[in-house]
């Protein structure tokens, strides 16, 4: 029962942010979560969402008991005693500054850094140094399950509000992608593969998913993650500089073997793409592809690129493409955190074709 409760109650990293962001000047709000899954990126979503905090990012893995404090001499009516100093990353200096301080990895975190971390987490005081009234304590952790050493005594659970992050599904990622200059030809195999966002926990024999972290998978070294398909990315986008080879062993190297080899089948098909420059020329007679795949993959890249100023011969390019695809375009601009959308959505190309075709609106993401 109480696992099933866990599995139904998981949060989106936006769901997560915002709890943190509503409860976080008196709850030690603790995520646990996936490997890669972006748990560190709610640091800049916070960042982001209050303007007026200062982000702090304290390394939890990177500390021993010396590195929090160390002992200073102060002078009161001719008697000697000693303070402490606290370490930059915990942002206690910001004596006037509302922070966000996030306690990154805190499950690995040494035992005793935990126990000097408890009355911070409890009552936001550290020594004789009290937060901001207005400041934010938050953290994060990998899942037991992944074993990987993340552990917290019963006293210190105690003491905070821990949720369960869920994986972000496909679709989530690829609209993430699209905002944050992820490379269009991963984009749709991601699309095209949406199992490499399954959780190890819902596969019992790691055979059944070779593209994937598993506890089990013995010899796996990399894997993906959504950490891991960005770092894939940066590689897609520079392969004219690179070769065949360079570039499947530099993604084997990123997510592995079996995901570099089925990925590497996409660069191929990417690389017969129409050009952006054909498309902004003539777009009544440059080259719309034929299978599904590059036409996605087009799509996701007029996404992640477009600009007001060849917007209009995108539009006459889009007619010209399969229902499906304007679909695809129109879903993709509605998407509520899409950066363009102020671009897309104001231009009179766009909505004299979003009038005509109303009804492609309702057409389904997957």
């Amino acid at each position: 029962m109480t696992n099933n409760a866990h599995s139904m109650y998981k949060l989106s990293l936006a769901q997560c942010a915002n709890l943190i962001k509503v409860i976080g000047t008196e709850n030690t709000v603790l995520v646990q979560g996936p490997m890669g899954s972006g748990k560190s990126s709610m640091l800049k979503t916070l960042e982001r969402e209050l303007p007026s905090h200062k982000g702090i990012y304290f390394d939890g893995t990177t500390k021993d008991l010396g590195d929090m404090a160390i002992p200073k001499f102060k002078d009161a009516d001719g008697n000697d005693y000693v303070t402490f100093a606290t370490h930059e990353e915990l942002g206690l200096h910001l004596k006037n500054t509302p922070l966000a301080l996030m306690l990154d990895e805190l499950g690995k975190t040494n035992p005793m850094v935990k126990n000097a971390l408890l009355r911070l987490m409890q009552e936001r005081q550290f020594g004789s140094y009290k937060l901001h009234p207005d400041s934010i304590v938050f953290a994060t952790t990998n899942l037991g399950s992944e074993g990987l050493g993340d552990t917290l005594p019963a006293h210190a659970r105690n003491r905070i509000t821990i949720v369960t992050l869920k994986n972000p599904d496909h679709m989530e990622w690829i609209e993430w992608g699209i905002n944050n200059g992820i490379d269009p030809t991963l984009l749709g195999w991601v699309r095209d593969n949406p199992q490499v966002f399954q959780s190890f926990e819902d596969v019992k024999d790691p055979e059944e998913n070779p593209h994937i972290f598993h506890p089990r998978a013995v010899g796996r070294a990399s894997f993906v993650t959504p950490r891991s398909l960005e770092k894939a990315s940066n590689i897609l986008k520079k392969r004219e500089f690179l070769d065949d080879q360079s570039v499947t062993t530099a993604l084997m190297g990123t997510i592995g073997d079996r995901a570099a080899m089925d990925m590497m089948a996409y660069v191929r098909l990417a690389d017969d793409l129409p050009k952006l420059a054909q498309i902004k020329s003539d777009p009544e007679n440059a080259p719309v592809p034929q299978s599904v795949a590059a036409q996605c993959m087009v799509v996701y890249r007029t996404l992640s690129s477009i600009e007001r100023d060849w917007l209009d011969a995108w539009m006459v390019y889009l007619n010209r493409m399969p229902k499906e695809c304007q679909g695809m375009f129109a879903n993709g601009v509605r998407t509520p955190n899409y950066s363009k959308q102020g671009v897309v959505m104001t231009h009179k190309g766009f909505t004299d074709w979003a009038r005509k075709m109303s009804y492609l609106f309702a057409s389904d993401k997957a």
